[in-house]
């Protein structure tokens, strides 16, 4: 009976463990538009549920949140009082002839 613990706290710690990751992400569909901005503000950067199956990170205008050489580009999440304009870090377009 004593070699069933260690298992059951392993399996035990697993779950709560994989249930603090699925809260770990926001869903912007459940929150206001102002709220995700602020909290995109707040901490520079932030991963967002936005569908199902769907999520991306969202960073602020001004900063350092995309890693050379992206820049932040304008993007829309939904929100619950409709879309909300955000930034993502994309590659710049190059529209210059060679």
């Amino acid at each position: 009976m004593s070699a069933r613990v260690p298992t059951l706290l392993m399996a035990m710690a697993v779950v709560l463990a994989a249930t603090g990751l699925a809260d770990a992400r926001p869903d912007s569909r459940s929150m206001g538009c102002a709220q995700i901005r602020a909290m995109i503000q707040n901490h520079r950067a932030v991963v967002l549920t936005t569908g199902p199956n769907t999520y991306d990170r969202y960073v602020r205008q001004f900063g350092n949140g995309c890693d050379w050489p992206e820049v932040p580009m304008s993007a829309y999440v939904p929100s619950r009082d409709g879309d909300c304009p955000v930034y993502r870090c994309e590659e710049p377009v190059n529209n210059f002839p060679n």
